[in-house]
């Protein structure tokens, strides 16, 4: 996971600057002190000097612009006049995330005017720029407290690491293998909508693409990687000869895949004998996922671009499916195929054979998990009657099944929703959840809730 650059603004006034310029500088200290507990959160700050005048704060939004950031925090340092900044923060195009906070824990105990109301008063400031942000339509989210006594700078790193992720969707390059599946309609969406909604953009790997990068593949590149399969993955193939050219496909669409620079994928394993891949490459599908990119089966672009928004900034997403309910445990299974981010197996993976009739292609290989517990937040994306929706729910991934997968053949965890089953498969369905979601261990589930209405999705809790 990169650091995610975020842009840093401190709002001030002239009129301190001409009638008690000493009042500056330790305001400027305590805004160095919040800058390194976000530095310390794994931000990457671009700092904007202290801004007074429309010119001064219209010069950081080009700074901001230019370097590219996900969001802008802003700090009232003391009162500053609204009309001063509301243009830079509207022109800058990301969220606004209003840090309300001041140097002092208590003040009824400081005794003088300049040691009490001076450096601690910027949040009328606050109230004065959010009232023109809310009337100018900006995005921008709150967060308030002192930075020592509360969970405000951690919620505020929350906050950006929700629009790193809004951003990482907005510019998703989504790769179909073999395009959508047939007569699978809840998360179909067609390439137009998915690009003026959310503005991802997918590219199709056909019969020419396989071809040409099918001769691309060396047979040293293919024992490299039958290498690295054979260090990370307990080996169980009984058929090698179907192993390797599964081995191939997959190398075949990992070079596909990087001379588009695609941030997330999808195969359709039911046309791959149309578009010509040798075999379904279920191994690179979980080594794609693992080095950081997205992944949905079954051509769904729409949750592979949100896998791929989600990894980019929590490590450990993965894709994944609610298989069956075990009614009497209040448990689902979480199972698919052969794809997962194998990086969150309680085991080591087992690389097997696996039968597959399901096209021309004949048998393949791929690694099986089990997912490790732990907490973790279910998320999922949908086409809704006006855009689309984001369902999340939090989640304990139980310490249970087995070693080899479910049934031998398939990835599983065992998850416990929030809510007794029959309410929560109730609630999901009511809001119209698919049936491919994303799973996140260690998320906070405000954060993203937020990521949802970054995006300009109707959000649940479930």
């Amino acid at each position: 996971m990169a650091n995610i650059r975020i842009g840093y603004l401190p709002l001030y006034i002239k009129l301190y600057d001409d009638s008690h310029p000493e009042t500056r500088r330790p305001m400027e200290d305590y805004m160095h002190t919040l800058v390194g507990m976000l530095t310390s959160q794994g931000l990457e700050v671009v700092q904007a000097p202290v801004c007074r005048l429309k010119e001064e704060f219209d010069r950081a939004a080009e700074t901001f612009i230019e370097q590219d950031v996900a969001a802008v925090i802003t700090q009232h340092l003391a009162y500053s006049p609204s009309l001063e900044s509301i243009d830079a923060l509207q022109k800058a195009g990301v969220p606004v995330i209003v840090l309300d906070t001041t140097p002092d824990y208590s003040l009824r105990e400081k005794a003088g005017y300049y040691d009490g109301i001076m450096p601690n008063h910027g949040i009328h400031g606050v109230q004065d720029m959010c009232n023109l942000l809310r009337r100018r339509g900006v995005e921008y989210y709150l967060c308030a407290g002192h930075a020592l006594h509360s969970e405000v700078i951690s919620q505020v790193a929350g906050l950006c690491r929700a629009a790193a992720a809004a951003r990482a969707y907005r510019r998703a390059r989504v790769g179909s293998v073999g395009g959508s599946f047939t007569g699978m309609g809840d998360f179909l969406v067609t390439d137009e909508e998915y690009k003026d909604k959310i503005g991802a953009q997918v590219f199709y790997m056909g019969r020419s693409e396989v071809d040409t990068y099918l001769s691309q593949v060396t047979d040293r590149e293919i024992e490299e990687d039958m290498a690295f399969d054979a260090s990370a993955f307990t080996m169980e193939v009984t058929d090698q000869a179907a192993y390797r050219e599964a081995v191939r496909s997959g190398l075949a669409v990992r070079k596909w895949a990087q001379a588009n620079r695609l941030t997330a994928l999808t195969v359709n394993f039911l046309t791959l004998d149309i578009c010509g891949l040798p075999k379904m490459p279920f191994a690179e599908c979980c080594k794609a996922t693992a080095r950081g990119m997205g992944y949905a089966g079954e051509g769904d672009v729409l949750t592979a671009g949100l896998v791929g928004a989600l990894r980019s900034v929590y490590p450990d997403t993965t894709f994944t499916e609610m298989f069956c309910p075990d009614w009497k445990e209040n448990l689902i299974l979480l199972s698919h195929m052969g794809e997962s981010n194998y990086t969150l197996s309680k085991w080591k993976p087992v690389m097997s054979t696996v039968p597959f009739n399901y096209n021309s292609c004949g048998d393949t290989a791929a690694p099986f998990v089990c997912f490790r517990p732990g907490q973790a937040v279910f998320v999922n994306v949908a086409p809704s009657r006006d855009g689309f929706s984001l369902a999340a729910s939090e989640v304990e991934l139980l310490d249970a099944g087995l070693e080899y997968g479910a049934y031998r053949y398939t990835n599983q965890g065992w998850m416990k929703p929030a809510r007794p089953l029959p309410e929560f498969l109730k609630a999901f369905s009511e809001v119209g959840g698919t049936h491919h979601s994303a799973l996140v261990y260690g998320a906070d589930i405000s954060e993203i809730l937020a990521f949802g209405r970054m995006m300009g999705f109707e959000t649940h809790r479930i």
